[in-house]
């Protein structure tokens, strides 16, 4: 399955995050962008039990990150990530 979390960073940190999601396999793209968040990130895993342990152990205890907004993919109609 695929989700995209959106990241809200505190500013100073965003190196330091980027970095650290960088170094996470499950992250499959990266993206820091201008609007409302900071950061897209896209997680490919194969349950939702897997996604919260990545979001809840991994990705929330990343020092700078100060919340996430989730969006799991529930079909994909075209894309460049395969989510099987």
């Amino acid at each position: 399955m695929l989700v995209f979390v959106n990241i809200f960073v505190d500013s100073p940190m965003m190196d330091t995050v980027l970095q650290n999601l960088n170094n996470l396999d499950e992250v499959v793209g990266l993206y820091e962008v201008t609007g409302e968040f900071d950061i897209i990130s896209i997680i490919k895993c194969k349950d939702i039990e897997e996604f919260r342990h990545i979001l809840k152990d991994k990705i929330l205890k990343i020092p700078g990150v100060k919340s996430t907004v989730s969006a799991v993919v529930l079909h994909t109609h075209k894309g460049i990530i395969n989510d099987n």
